[in-house]
């Protein structure tokens, strides 16, 4: 079959439709958002309206069923004007609505998913704790089954939409015993925002993503009920790795948005800034940055979507997200630093967007596998004799 690199129609209005919202909803009050690091009640159930939550999702449960290429071109296309919402809806998506959709029992998923397609909830996946970052299999919380319920304690840290009005579940991995080699056992549960013992704080200060939600959580003898256990008991190490390869997925389109915008946003002041009597744009090496920055987008690109299309037919794809969700992160770095240099001293000052992109973009390298680990993983798949780690 012949190559063919043309969106559908359906896709295409899908991007004109988020840009348009992205523009005239979101633009707007981004810079106040950052300002006050605060998170948009408003802004979310818009994007829920739009269907830009649960993209991947039958219409049977609530979703919009737009297929997964579609759900990545909706968040780049929040990237390219705000990180924070794109966050929103990328964590929303694949690690708070994905868990629940692809290994929740039936009875799970008629009861969370309607809601949380909606916007009018909002899911998270509590995964890293405050010493199980990178070493996400070193979890401490522990969840051991009393009776009827499996009691939780211990604690999660930097978890995307989990401490706000919107909350209304967190999928919680913890240790539930000990396997026959010895190897602890590791399963993921079902925590209603109102299970007794569970606390979320909302996380202040951050340097980047100041209008998306972050949270602290807090298990202390909290019980939920036996069957909100997620999938089997002891998949949820191999529950944790698939969800983070579709993660991988929309971080790399925020990486590939955020790009874009920083992109046009270099383009437009090269072109109307004027030094020595012409616009900067026309001295090679200010042309030159803008040409390399262009070259970079375009390839972001097409890695990203063939990795998605990889997704969406069935196929393997976990090597090519690390290599999406590494190069587009990396690829915003460079652009966002290409354009702020271009800008001189305006592009430090916050009255110009760039100053929030590049603050923005230094999560992409962090969240959901740093850069080191995107590394560690393609070099496994590329058959790199031993382990690397």
């Amino acid at each position: 079959m012949a190559l063919n690199f043309d969106l559908t129609e359906e896709q295409n209005l899908l991007r004109q439709a988020v840009r348009d919202f992205a523009e005239n909803e979101i633009a707007p009050l981004a810079e106040q958002l950052d300002e006050r690091e605060e998170f948009s009640v408003e802004l979310t159930l818009k994007m829920g309206d739009l269907g830009l939550l649960g993209c991947f999702v039958p219409e049977r449960y609530g979703g919009s069923n737009m297929g997964y290429i579609s759900y990545i071109i909706a968040v780049e296309e929040l990237a390219r004007v705000d990180g924070s919402q794109a966050a929103t809806i990328a964590a929303g998506n694949s690690l708070g609505i994905g868990p629940i959709y692809y290994y929740g029992s039936e009875e799970q998923k008629k009861k969370w998913l309607p809601k949380l397609c909606t916007g009018k909830m909002l899911a998270a996946f509590g995964l890293t704790e405050p010493e199980a970052g990178s070493d996400a299999g070193g979890s401490k919380t522990k969840a051991e089954l009393r009776g009827d319920h499996w009691v939780i304690n211990g604690s999660k840290i930097f978890i995307t939409n989990s401490a706000n009005p919107l909350t209304g579940v967190v999928v919680v991995q913890a240790i539930t015993g000990q396997k026959e080699d010895g190897k602890r056992e590791l399963s993921c549960l079902l925590v209603s925002r109102d299970a007794p013992g569970f606390t979320a704080r909302e996380m202040k200060k951050k340097m980047m993503w100041r209008s998306s939600n972050t949270g602290e959580l807090f298990f202390d003898e909290c019980a939920v009920p036996r069957e909100d256990l997620l999938g089997k008991r002891g998949d949820g190490f191999h529950q944790m790795l698939a969800i983070l390869d579709g993660g991988r997925l929309s971080i790399g389109a925020m990486g590939l948005g955020g790009a874009q915008g920083a992109f046009e946003m270099a383009l437009h002041y090269a072109n109307t800034r004027v030094q020595f009597g012409r616009p900067i744009s026309s001295f090679q090496i200010n042309a030159f940055k803008l040409a390399d920055m262009a070259t970079e987008v375009e390839l972001a690109r097409n890695l990203l979507y063939k990795a998605c299309w990889l997704r969406e037919n069935n196929r393997p794809f976990g090597k090519e997200a690390a290599m999406a969700k590494l190069y587009c992160s990396e690829v915003m770095g460079r652009c966002v630093n290409h354009a702020v240099q271009l800008h001189g001293g305006y592009g430090l000052m916050k009255e110009y967007k760039i100053e929030r992109f590049y603050r923005d973009h230094k999560l992409l390298e962090i969240g959901e596998g740093t850069s080191e680990i995107q590394r560690i993983v393609i070099a496994r798949n590329i058959g790199v004799t031993g382990r690397a780690i």
